[in-house]
C-alpha cells in the first residue's frame, strides 16, 4: 500500500469541555481557531477542566487516522524537548506512526499547543499557541523519508510563515522526483487570505489534489463557490470541498461527483475535517473511485464527531466492509 508522509504543525490538543458564558467570559470567539501569545496559552491552559491532551495538529489527525487504517504512515513534525515535546512523539510512534524528526534539545520556542474549548452544541473553539511546530522549514525534511514515494500531505496553517513555504515546496519537490503524489488542505479561511497568491501557486505548480471547505475555496479564489472550484480544477487534478451539512464535492479530472452525507448532532465537531482527509485519502491511494473515496470521507468524519477527541476510536476498516466500500 502507498505510504502516505503528513507534514504540518505538531500541535499537543488540550481538550475540555465549556459553557457558551466561559468562553464569552475568557474572550474566545466561538467555533474558529485563533492564534494566541504564550502567556494567554499559559492562562487558557490553567482555566480548563477536566482537559485531556493528546498528540494533535491537523494533518497528524488525518495520519494517525490513516495509521488505524493499515495505512503505512509518517508525520514530520518539529517539537521541542520538554515534556509535552517528548510526549507527543512518543504518542504519535505508540500509535504506529513514524515520527522521523526527534525532539529538538535547545529549540527556542517550547512545544506547540492548543486549547480547545468543546461547547454543549459540540461546536469547537481553538486557541493555539503556534511554538516550535510553526518553525519547521526545508532543513526539517529529509530527503531520505520520500525515497520510497507515496504521497504526502501538506496542512495549510504551516503556510503562515516562508519556512513553512519553502519545507512545501520542497516536500512536494522531493516526492515527485520519487514518483509520488503531492497533496494539501487549505486549513482555513484566514489562512487562505492571508496567503491567498501563495496559495494559488502552490496548488497550480505543485499539488495534485487539495482539499478544503466552501468558505476556504471562496475565499482563496474571491468568488462563488462554481466559479473557485472551476478555477482550482483547471489548476489541480484532484479537488474536493466539503459543505456543512451538505453533499461533499468532488472534481477529478473534469469529471464532477457529489457525495451526500447524513446530518448528525455532533459530540465534539473536533477533528472532523481531518478524518475526513484521512477517508477520502485511503481511498484514493488504495485505488478507490472518487465516490467511494468521498464515502470513506464521510464516514470517518461521522465517526470522530460522535465522541470527544480529534482521532477515531471505531475500527474504520471494519466499518467500511459493513458499509460494503471494500
Amino acid at each position: 500500500m502507498t505510504k502516505v508522509i503528513g507534514i504540518g504543525n505538531a500541535i499537543v490538543d488540550v481538550i475540555a469541555r465549556a459553557e457558551d458564558t466561559f468562553l464569552d467570559h475568557m474572550g474566545i470567539e466561538k467555533g474558529i481557531m485563533q492564534l494566541i501569545e504564550r502567556e494567554r496559552a499559559e492562562l487558557l491552559y490553567a482555566a480548563m477542566d477536566g482537559r485531556v491532551e493528546t498528540p494533535g495538529g491537523s494533518v497528524a489527525n488525518t495520519i494517525a487516522g490513516l495509521g488505524r487504517l493499515g495505512v503505512d504512515a509518517a508525520f514530520v513534525g518539529k517539537v521541542r524537548d520538554d515534556a509535552l515535546g517528548r510526549g507527543y512523539a512518543q504518542g504519535m510512534e505508540a500509535d504506529g506512526i513514524g515520527f522521523p524528526n526527534p525532539p529538538v534539545k535547545g529549540a527556542p520556542l517550547p512545544t506547540s499547543r492548543s486549547m480547545i474549548f468543546v461547547s454543549p452544541d459540540g461546536e469547537r473553539s481553538m486557541n493555539t499557541y503556534l511554538g516550535a511546530g510553526a518553525d519547521l522549514g526545508a532543513e526539517d525534511v529529509a530527503p531520505d523519508t520520500f525515497a520510497e514515494g507515496g504521497l504526502v500531505f501538506l496542512e495549510g496553517y504551516l503556510f503562515d510563515k516562508e519556512e513553512g513555504k519553502s519545507a512545501f515546496r520542497h516536500a512536494a519537490r522531493l516526492m515527485h522526483a520519487a514518483g509520488g503524489q503531492a497533496a494539501i488542505t487549505l486549513s482555513d479561511p484566514f489562512c487562505t487570505e492571508r496567503h491567498r497568491d501563495d496559495f494559488q501557486a502552490l496548488i497550480a505548480g505543485e499539488m495534485d489534489v487539495t482539499i478544503g471547505n466552501q468558505e476556504e475555496w471562496t475565499t482563496l479564489y474571491g468568488t462563488d463557490l462554481d466559479d473557485a472550484l472551476a478555477r482550482a480544477a483547471r489548476a489541480c487534478r484532484t479537488v474536493v470541498c466539503t459543505r456543512s451539512g451538505a453533499s461533499v464535492v468532488i472534481v477529478r479530472d473534469g469529471a464532477r461527483v457529489e457525495v451526500p452525507v447524513n446530518r448528525v448532532v455532533p459530540v465534539d465537531a473536533t477533528g472532523a475535517g481531518d478524518q475526513f482527509a484521512a477517508g477520502f485519502l485511503y481511498g484514493l491511494v488504495t485505488g478507490r473511485d472518487m465516490e467511494t473515496a468521498g464515502r470513506m470521507g464521510v464516514a470517518c468524519a461521522a465517526e470522530v464527531i460522535g465522541h470527544m477527541g480529534p482521532r477515531p476510536e471505531a475500527d474504520m476498516a471494519a466499518r467500511f466492509r459493513d458499509m460494503g466500500l471494500v
